[in-house]
């Protein structure tokens, strides 16, 4: 069994909204060529995925919604379904297009549940937002429920949702809000300053799946102390509790200090810091099964494919130290695309990742966000929180 499995085809570029919208395939192609240029996909093959079909695509969504982004092109803008908007503007063959995202997820869930892979990485999935009927946030299908629901009918019972993305991953919590065997955990900017507007500590799920639902709200500006912090004090105890038999992680890395869209200030040390914690947990508590997608992230040129070549690597394990100089024939790449972008030199921010355990006393908004999330959910895994040793 090859211990990873990367999901790539340039096909997977055709996801796009157009040259002036923030959801630029770019980012993908950046990535691709920066990971080659590095090393990291040396001798590592390549699977192309096929376009999901409707039979799985039922498993997230309605068939009038497929019905309607198959048509929605022709249609107009009127369509409705969320289709046709700003956030979700109509392109040619945008089926195609979402449905094979889906696919490229599928296909990386597959290599894991078949045996012939113990993680794999598809940057382009990760289309948390989308919902039954209808698209929301730049998501037309959502791959990551499309994927658990998969695992699922593999006989997996117990499957653990980590979204690190700036945005709350509001459309894999409601497809599973009520599902005792799938654990979704969020940790996010305060849905009271960003979109998409959910995502409080009091949303634990319903029914069987009560407490299945987890989240964590974070206040603007939150940096990579706080964030890991949050991080630490919330999602090692609920997956040791839980015992996940897969790990899926939608890694959005929207949460740069530098991106447009959204206030929270991690960087791209926080986030290689994230992908080595989520691989340390997916070997610890789910026998290493580790499914992990891209997502958000728009700063297209310096954050995102320096953030995700650092993703790919920790899932290949072939970790990239962050002083690695940036390699002239990928700064010649991004000048040519972007000729007035500022590159930065090396793979890291120069940042300090170091950050004070929960539990020593400080009490500041960040862990507010904490108490009240650990006060929400972890009486219902059997665990203690007010005791930071749960």
């Amino acid at each position: 069994m090859s211990p990873s499995a990367v999901v790539w085809d340039p096909a997977l570029l055709a996801y796009d909204m157009g040259d002036q919208h923030p959801f630029n395939p770019v980012r993908l192609h950046l990535t691709m060529r920066l990971a080659a240029a590095l090393g990291v996909l040396d001798d590592v093959p390549l699977l192309s995925p096929e376009p999901a079909g409707a039979k799985d695509l039922y498993r997230a969504h309605s068939a009038e919604y497929l019905e309607a982004v198959q048509q929605a092109p022709m249609a107009g803008w009127d369509v409705g379904h969320g289709l046709g908007t700003e956030d979700n503007p109509l392109f040619t063959d945008m089926h195609d297009a979402a449905s094979l995202v889906v696919g490229s997820t599928l296909l990386g869930a597959r290599c894991i549940a078949e045996g012939r892979a113990q993680r794999a990485v598809s940057i382009a999935g990760g289309h948390h937002h989308a919902m039954q009927d209808r698209a929301a946030g730049f998501c037309i299908y959502n791959d990551c429920s499309v994927a658990i629901s998969w695992l699922l009918e593999q006989g997996y019972d117990r499957i653990a949702y980590v979204d690190t993305d700036v945005h709350h991953g509001d459309g894999v919590q409601a497809a599973f809000v009520g599902d005792p065997r799938v654990l979704t955990i969020s940790l996010h900017q305060h849905p009271f300053t960003l979109f998409p507007g959910t995502g409080y500590s009091s949303e634990i799920g319903a029914g069987d799946g009560e407490g299945r639902a987890v989240n964590v709200p974070l206040p603007p500006h939150t940096g990579d102390a706080g964030w890991l912090r949050a991080f630490h004090a919330v999602v090692p105890s609920l997956l040791e509790a839980f015992r996940p038999q897969v790990l899926v992680t939608q890694c959005g890395v929207d949460s740069h200090r530098e991106d447009p869209l959204a206030d929270l200030s991690l960087t791209v040390d926080g986030h290689r810091a994230i992908y080595r914690e989520l691989r340390a947990l997916a070997e610890r508590w789910a026998e290493g099964r580790w499914l992990a997608v891209g997502g958000g992230g728009y700063q297209l040129m310096r954050v995102v494919p320096r953030s995700w070549t650092h993703l790919i690597a920790t899932v290949l394990d072939h970790d990239v130290t962050p002083d690695v100089p940036l390699p002239a024939e990928w700064t010649d790449l991004v000048r040519g695309v972007a000729p007035s972008a500022e590159v930065p030199p090396t793979m890291s921010d120069g940042a300090d990742v170091g950050y004070s355990p929960w539990g020593d006393g400080v009490d500041d908004a960040v862990d507010a966000a904490i108490r009240d999330t650990r006060r929400a959910v972890f009486p219902l895994h059997g665990l203690d929180p007010d005791d930071p040793r749960d």
